[in-house]
């Protein structure tokens, strides 16, 4: 019995440690991450499109890239005047704000592009792929100053 109490301890102790590295989902840092993965996600369709792993669809391209567009403004209002001790991003984001928000600026900038380039139509994928390849260096700048890998 006692030998069962003590792995049942084990266990429990076990299970609210691994809790512990949870992120809250309403900080600031949470939130951010949330965009970010649905950024990702959206980009990763997109891209599926262009390099064949999903059928391409001029419409749903488009409908994608309005998303990306309109989350590629979202992120940057939950980053605190302070980092957080969780935080992915590179002391630097906060050293060097002015720089990190002309990156920004850019791939904003750079997903509008590409929602103005599936306003031609037809939608195909040799049209909008130079567009979506600036969106994902865009992206890559960003993450090559600020993001620890």
């Amino acid at each position: 019995m006692k030998s069962r109490l003590l792995c049942l301890s084990v266990i429990l102790a076990a299970i609210g440690l691994a809790g512990c590295d949870r992120i809250d989902p309403n900080s600031p840092l949470g939130k951010r991450k949330a965009i970010y993965q649905q950024m990702l996600d959206t980009k990763e369709d997109l891209g599926g499109m262009l390099r064949g792993r999903l059928a391409f669809d001029g419409q749903k391209f488009a409908a994608g890239a309005a998303k990306l567009d309109e989350l590629s403004r979202q992120p940057w209002q939950h980053y605190p005047q302070v980092k957080e001790e969780q935080s992915d991003a590179r002391d630097e984001v906060w050293q060097k704000q002015e720089r990190f928000h002309e990156l920004a600026r850019a791939l904003e900038q750079q997903t509008a592009a590409l929602v103005a380039v599936t306003t031609r139509k037809p939608v195909t994928a040799q049209g909008v792929a130079p567009a979506f390849q600036q969106v994902e260096d865009a992206c890559e700048a960003c993450h090559q100053e600020f993001r620890i890998y």
